[in-house]
């Protein structure tokens, strides 16, 4: 298996001579490969929405507690809580939510903030731990289960401040992600640099706005997310579904849609991400300890890549991870059975599958953040929760999965799993 971090996308392999391509299944011994065998997620909902008065903790916990009736692990029997998130208060919200959710006292947390792609490196980690095979302190080797995911509260995320030369705060919307001598745009304005870099033309995004939202327009209505979502109370009763999907969305309105972030540019809110809140999670063990739980089912991690490139650029983050991950893993393109990519901004997941050789229709079957809303910290983990449902909707033994995101600051973490029949 393949686990490989850090190196620069200015070096497209690592330095270092890279780990052989993965055997389907897996090069680990059943004991150290790590499998998720479940996965679930809340309904992703528009910040201070429908889920506006749920603080990060109580998003995540029924996410929790569910996988735990689901994989038939005792709320004793966890190793570790691996959660992801960005704009949060701090105070290690994984211990928190994990003893909402009524694990064991004996059960840590850690939290992880690698930012957007919070959740997914927090799964990552998650399987590294279980490769390890506990050599490194804590668990219990091949028995170790582990908790991990991400949560986004935007709604309940504390107002942020500095103190200034005299002491007073000084309020500001986001942190700083590169120094100011290499460039720190915006989101927004790093995604149109990115279209403009990449030729990505302002028809095209909307064409694919367009497309996620009618995706998971009929997903919704095809009951597809209701086996992934777990239900959360809300301030007007029970909030079970997705609430982001526009209906009334036309190609005619979104081209009224004007620049968002830079004056004539093609970047507009109508192709762009909106701010959501929610969670998701999976349980990750070994393959062994799989077996033993009886799971029928579950995605080998196959290997994992995390690259950084140009802040200005920040939205490519993904590709360049990804890229790296299949040239090494020895997988092409054509070789994906599934494919989940953070739809942050249309220009950037259209330039990133442009260059990684990806037919954007192969790319997010159910539709995407455009149309769900991105959950910061969390949208990592939602993306495995898809990939997992799809896969078992089919359940082609061997069909090879890959969920990517790009990261503020100039970064990209990408995972490559298999779907495996357990029994």
């Amino acid at each position: 298996m393949i686990l490989v971090s850090g190196a620069s996308a200015e070096d497209p392999l690592p330095s270092r001579t890279p780990s052989p391509a993965p055997r389907r299944g897996g090069l680990l011994p059943e004991d150290r490969q790590p499998v998720i065998i479940a996965a679930l997620r809340t309904p992703l909902c528009r910040a201070h929405g429908a889920l506006k008065t749920l603080p990060a903790h109580e998003l995540l916990a029924p996410v929790l507690h569910r996988l735990l009736a689901d994989s038939g692990v005792a709320p004793d029997q966890v190793t570790d809580v691996v959660v992801g998130n960005a704009v949060g208060g701090g105070g290690n919200v994984a211990r928190l939510a994990a003893l909402e959710a009524g694990l064991a006292v004996g059960v840590p947390g850690l939290t992880v903030d690698r930012q957007c792609g919070s959740g997914l490196d927090a799964i990552v980690l998650a399987s590294r731990l279980v490769a390890s095979g506990g050599q490194f302190g804590g668990g219990s080797g091949g028995g170790s289960v582990y908790l991990a995911g991400g949560v986004e509260s935007i709604s309940t995320a504390p107002l942020r401040a500095r103190r200034g030369a005299d002491g007073e705060p000084q309020f500001f919307s986001r942190a700083q992600f590169a120094p100011g001598s290499i460039g720190d745009p915006d989101m927004g304005v790093a995604a149109e640099n990115v279209a403009v870099r990449h030729g990505i033309e302002r028809q095209r995004q909307d064409d694919f706005a367009l497309r996620s939202h009618r995706r998971a327009l009929d997903a919704a209505a095809a009951g597809t997310f209701e086996t992934e979502t777990v239900a959360l109370p809300g301030p007007d009763g029970p909030v079970g579904c997705d609430d982001g999907p526009r209906r009334s969305l036309t190609p005619a309105l979104l081209a009224r849609f004007p620049a968002a972030f830079v004056p004539g540019g093609t970047v507009t809110a109508g192709n762009s991400c909106f701010d959501a809140d929610g969670a998701a999670a999976v349980v990750i063990t070994s393959l062994a300890r799989a077996r033993q739980l009886g799971a029928r089912d579950g995605l080998l991690v196959l290997g994992t890549d995390t690259a950084g490139v140009e802040p200005a650029l920040l939205g490519m983050g993904a590709a360049a991870a990804a890229e790296r991950l299949l040239t090494v893993s020895g997988v092409a393109a054509g070789d994906l059975g599934l494919i989940e990519f953070n739809e942050a901004f249309a220009s950037q997941t259209l330039a990133c599958l442009d260059q990684l050789g990806i037919d954007s229709e192969r790319a997010n079957l159910d539709g995407g953040a455009l149309a769900l809303g991105h959950a910061y910290g969390a949208s990592g983990a939602v993306l495995v929760s898809r990939l997992l449902a799809q896969a078992r909707r089919e359940a082609v033994d061997g069909r090879l999965a890959l969920a990517m995101i790009s990261i503020a600051g100039g970064m990209g973490t990408a995972a490559l799993f298999e779907y495996r029949s357990l029994r």
